[in-house]
């Protein structure tokens, strides 16, 4: 007689906040305590093609708090912040975070900067730590040429040779999202990357991401209070309430992908950013809102 045989253990999710508050203490005397967030619960499983994640929220209310705990860059004080079902205690190759401000290194050329998060995967590799040995997955020339790639990806394979100073901001940004690809991490943390761009190479930068995100297959969770950017951009949308922040709504983005510009004027495109609008304002009536799509 044959035994019943297990049930399949279902996967921990891709990240988890549970119940989690963060608050800083005044820095001089006098100062008040400031609570930044407030029993977040938040749960995003893990998918073969990832999952793209907005928080939307107003300035200020605790999106970037979020997101440098799951980078593990801050500690959360009440509750837990986990990946893949291991608790997130600092730093960790499974995740890699993308900021506002251009973070590439003026001393190296857009190659450069893309090749270094390669040479750090090689130095950390599991064989060096075992041995104590500097070992290389692979020869410098070959990570020059996975370099390149990343930068294809990004559209600036023409302009390996640029050091940062030589970049626009779109540019020097698109650098920095090729180093943190070359990084191969599970989750791509973004703290509204697009934000100090103009109007027309913010939409040409999320028409990048989104054909990059489709190739690697990763979460990618992105901060923005931009609600149009955030329907372009999500597959599920966290709404953030102003300081403390707690979830007022987490909703799916029901649109096909692929997406374009072309979308904003689908009268259902209006419906989803007035309902997205008045859930930030704290319209009286957002409980009655129905928005069909």
């Amino acid at each position: 007689m044959e035994s019943p045989s297990a049930a399949p253990v279902p996967a921990p999710p891709a990240l988890e906040l549970a119940g989690v508050g963060k608050h800083f203490e005044p820095a001089g005397k006098g100062g008040e305590r400031v609570t930044a967030i407030e029993e977040v619960s938040l749960r995003v499983p893990q998918a073969p093609q990832g999952r793209f994640v907005v928080l939307l929220g107003p300035s200020g209310c605790g999106k970037s708090t979020i997101l440098f705990m799951l980078a593990g860059l801050l500690s959360a004080d009440a509750g837990e912040v986990s990946t893949f079902g291991r608790p997130v205690s600092g730093p960790n190759p499974d995740t890699a975070l993308v900021f506002q401000q251009y973070a590439c290194f003026p001393w190296r050329t857009a190659l450069g900067n893309v090749a270094f998060a390669l040479e750090i995967r090689d130095r950390v590799s599991p064989i060096h730590r075992l041995t104590g040995l500097v070992i290389r997955s692979a020869a410098a020339e070959a990570r020059q040429k996975r370099a390149l790639e990343y930068l294809r990806m990004v559209g600036l394979d023409d302009r390996p040779g640029a050091y940062p100073r030589e970049l626009s901001g779109g540019m020097q940004q698109r650098v920095a999202i090729a180093r943190t690809l070359a990084a191969q991490p599970r989750i791509i943390l973004m703290d509204e990357p697009f934000g100090a761009l103009d109007a027309q190479t913010r939409q040409g930068m999320q028409q990048m991401l989104l054909r990059v995100w489709d190739d690697v297959n990763c979460t990618v969770v992105f901060v923005t209070h931009d609600i149009t950017e955030a329907i372009l951009l999500a597959d599920e949308i966290v709404v953030l309430s102003a300081r403390p922040a707690h979830i007022v709504e987490h909703l799916q983005v029901p649109f096909p992908r692929p997406r374009d510009l072309v979308l904003v004027q689908d009268p259902r495109f209006s419906d989803l950013q007035g309902h997205l609008l008045r859930l930030l304002k704290g319209a009286p009536n957002v409980g009655e809102l129905s928005v069909t799509l």
